[in-house]
């Protein structure tokens, strides 16, 4: 059998790419694989030089051929090199690169051979997994959110509601109460759950650092620019974006993001060529938007482009039943990673928790459970194993207020969706991700009337 006969077909049904070039960094030949991760087609590409690809791992001199045009003629061959290479769209792919020089029967080089792994993917799942590693992850319950108290069972109603929904979403709610996890919980219940989810601190980086996070940057953008960076927009394209504490975003910032809103095209910073993204935006913040909008300090246009549906986050104040179930599941898990013989709490030190006020919400709860775990050697958790904050609190809780039946929530909700809308009921659908009849039968449910609502509460 003549195998030198079928190279071609071999090739050709390669899932990574291949590309044979040259002693000039000019395209000679290209597979099919090569043509769908570089988005080129062969006709494109044959003649052309590399540098169209603007690979990030080559070290083109350019000054002739051979070795005067690339370092890879002189030192023979490079394997498993991380790059990034530029699609025909401007799409950035993440990829691994090896090559090798091809030489004639008389030993003189003649051109290379580089095979091309896309390793997008990968690197969104690595982006992923240490994104939740940061994340006060509860691995139990509705997506993530752990909770059986009325506030929770409206909120789970609500987010499937609008997780079916591409309209923004701007999450309002206190620190650690779980803002991140209803945002997860929006994207892992919609029809974006198997694409990226990315999130963005804004009030972790400055304004130039914020931009490159969020949009990326081109070789020699700025000082320190030494090569391309993706931004998150880019990466989480066909997914959900999460922008996390968005009250602290610098005014600058707020109108390119605007912009990329309105248009959903982004461009990098030190680059002025469009590249079009289709991601979910969701946001969130514990800072009161409305009143940084009376200062000067937030564009009313930006906010009404991310509150298309405000969703209020509720404090654990607000949902003090759910308190034995959360410091339960903390435990269990602090069991686990400690290999400590804790089971439970003692009913004492179960009442200092429930009238404890919760400044802190999960997060502190969370804290105090793995202080505790700190003092206690074993059995149940008592009163003298708590942060000294908490175990010199009252034993009586707090008066609660009357509990919200089940449909407050869903009554609130339309009532505000209504007036934002002028009483458009096909719009207000839109927002809710229902349909229209959903929504008259709700306001027929509620007694709503059809005209515009400005006092009914």
């Amino acid at each position: 059998m003549d195998i030198g006969r079928y190279w071609k077909t071999i090739v050709d049904t390669l899932k990574d790419g291949v590309m044979v070039i040259d002693t000039r960094g000019r395209i000679q030949a290209v597979n099919p694989a090569a043509e769908r991760m570089t988005g080129y087609s062969e006709k494109e590409l044959i003649g052309k030089s590399c540098k169209i690809l603007n690979c990030t791992g080559c070290r083109i001199r350019g000054m002739g051929t051979g070795e005067q045009w690339c370092r890879l003629f002189s030192v023979g061959k490079s394997r498993d090199k991380k790059c990034l290479i530029t699609t025909r769209d401007r799409r950035v792919v993440h990829i691994v690169k090896s090559a090798a020089v091809l030489r004639n029967p008389d030993g003189e080089c003649i051109g290379a051979v580089e095979t091309l792994t896309n390793m997008s993917e990968i690197i969104r799942k690595q982006r992923e997994i240490e994104s939740l590693r940061t994340t006060c992850s509860l691995n139990e319950g509705y997506h993530g959110l752990l909770g059986n108290s009325v506030p929770m069972k409206n909120l789970y109603e609500i987010i499937d509601n609008v997780s079916q929904s591409q309209a923004p979403v701007l999450i309002h709610g206190e620190s650690g109460s779980g803002k991140e996890l209803i945002a997860r919980a929006i994207h892992s219940a919609g029809p974006r759950c198997d694409k990226p989810f990315l999130k963005v601190n804004c009030a972790a980086l400055n304004e130039n650092l914020l931009e490159s996070e969020l949009f990326g940057h081109v070789k020699g953008a700025y000082t320190g620019a030494s090569q391309m960076r993706v931004g998150r927009f880019e990466a989480a394209h066909e997914g959900t974006i999460f922008l996390d504490e968005i009250g602290d975003i610098p005014l600058a910032t707020q109108v390119k993001l605007l912009r990329v809103l309105e248009e959903m095209k982004i461009e990098r910073v030190g680059d002025n060529t469009p590249v079009a993204v289709d991601v979910r935006v969701v946001t969130a913040t514990n800072r009161d938007i409305e009143d940084l909008i009376n200062r000067g300090q937030f564009r009313q246009d930006f906010y009404f482009r991310i509150s298309v549906f405000p969703l209020k986050c509720p404090s654990l104040r607000e949902r003090r039943e759910d308190i034995p179930l959360i410091a339960q599941h903390f435990i269990s898990r602090n069991a686990m990673k400690t290999g400590k013989k804790i089971l439970g709490m003692t009913s004492e030190a179960m009442r200092k928790m429930l009238s404890y006020t919760w400044p802190g919400n999960v997060r502190e709860l969370r804290n105090a459970i793995e202080y505790a775990f700190v003092l206690c050697t074993g059995g149940a958790i008592g009163i003298e194993h708590l942060p000294p904050k908490i175990a010199a609190g009252g034993d009586a809780p707090p008066k609660a207020p009357r509990p919200l039946e089940a449909g407050d929530a869903e009554r609130r909700q339309l009532i505000e969706v209504l007036r934002q809308t002028g009483g458009n009921q096909s719009e207000a659908a839109r927002r809710l991700g229902v349909s229209r009849v959903t929504v008259w039968k709700r306001m027929k449910k509620y007694g709503l009337r059809a005209r515009p609502l400005r006092g009914q509460a």
